[in-house]
């Protein structure tokens, strides 16, 4: 059984957005297209609504949206399902997630990670061929769009239900692969808590985990059978930012049979996404490998700890400006939004350790 996994996809700008809803897709998507061919699996994970609400939810961060033609060229570039686990696919609310169902569906696109409410949310999706069965669970971080008892919304993580779906799974499937979107934005490296969590999800049957919503490409390890990969990047993202990392991905190549992996990078420039080549990919790699090391020997830490360190000042912003007299209602949200997503949770750690991580150990 051949797949092929893939990061975020959000035509959201004034550039790609015409080509996206004028079905441009070998322009986009140019030598990247071979990747999808011939494979029994190929996942994308689907970071925005398909619709033309205009109904945005308050929240921090853009409300991302994209034509309907965006389905039509995913399914015409040879996906088979869209993960809409993240925290941007609630961002029009009940009508644009409804939309963006109606969507995929109409393209003939399968979609997972979402659901009526959390417990239906917690549905898997399985892939057979010829009696080999993969089953994938794709989980959030809490950030906005995470279904609720009585909400629809994306399937969240969770310390206890998502380690029991695991274990299900593995007892009832050949290979279990857990889509997690989770991880600090633009770090390389993950927190000491993601590192845990994801070799727990390997104790419990994960074959494969791979990380999105980074933004980046992260780090990969092997951790007694499963591939863990910590950040694959943006497959098809808007562009403008400064950071050359946004506009890098790894095409993960998973042969499910022989559990084994292969990565590809990729690069995104004036909107099209094409192989990186030459120097180009010598680079991308060197650093990938680089990276690797670092969770061996330990130096992963220090640039987790280095990374916290220089976005100090937007927490320090964010607790300065909440739970005084002349606070906003808003100010106040976006310290509950800081403490609700695990993300920054594990920013908050690293910068503010307790006393009983800084007391005597001699």
């Amino acid at each position: 059984m051949k797949c092929l996994f893939l990061g975020d996809v959000c035509p959201t700008t004034k550039w790609s957005t015409p080509w996206f809803a004028a079905k441009e897709t070998k322009k986009l998507f140019s030598d990247t297209m071979p990747l999808f061919e011939g494979n029994d699996f190929n996942f994308v994970n689907l970071e925005c609504a398909l619709t033309e609400s205009e109904n945005r939810i308050p929240k921090f961060g853009p409300n991302l949206q994209a034509p309907a033609a965006t389905a039509e060229v995913l399914k015409e570039l040879g996906v088979h399902c869209c993960g809409l686990s993240n925290n941007h696919v609630f961002d029009f609310g009940k009508e644009g997630a409804l939309d963006t169902l109606k969507t995929l569906e109409a393209a003939g696109l399968d979609w997972t990670g979402f659901g009526n409410d959390l417990e239906d949310s917690r549905k898997n999706y399985i892939v057979e061929k010829d009696g080999f069965t993969m089953c994938v669970i794709a989980v959030c971080e809490h950030e906005y769009s995470y279904a609720l008892e009585d909400r629809m919304g994306s399937r969240p993580y969770d310390d206890y239900d998502t380690m029991d779906d695991i274990k299900a799974a593995k007892e009832k499937y050949d290979r279990v692969v857990v889509i997690y979107h989770g991880g600090k934005e633009h770090c390389g490296y993950p927190s000491p808590r993601l590192r845990k969590l994801c070799r727990a999800m390997s104790r419990h049957g994960a074959d494969l985990v791979l990380c999105q919503h980074s933004h980046c490409i992260g780090c990969y390890e092997e951790f007694e059978g499963c591939h863990i990969l910590y950040g694959q990047g943006n497959f098809h993202f808007e562009e403008g930012k400064e950071s050359n990392a946004w506009n890098t991905c790894l095409a993960v190549q998973y042969d499910a049979v022989a559990n084994k992996v292969e990565f590809t990078p990729l690069r995104t420039q004036d909107n099209v996404a094409f192989l990186a080549k030459g120097d180009d990919a010598a680079e991308i790699m060197a650093k990938f490998e680089a990276r690797n090391a670092s969770l061996q020997d330990g130096s992963w830490k220090q640039g987790w700890h280095d990374f916290c360190v220089s976005v100090t000042q937007n927490y320090l912003r964010v607790l300065r400006n909440t739970c005084k007299e002349d606070s906003t209602e808003r100010d106040n949200a976006n310290f509950a939004h800081y403490l609700d997503c695990e993300a920054h949770t594990d920013v908050w750690r690293e910068l503010f350790p307790t006393y009983n991580q800084t007391n005597e150990r001699d």
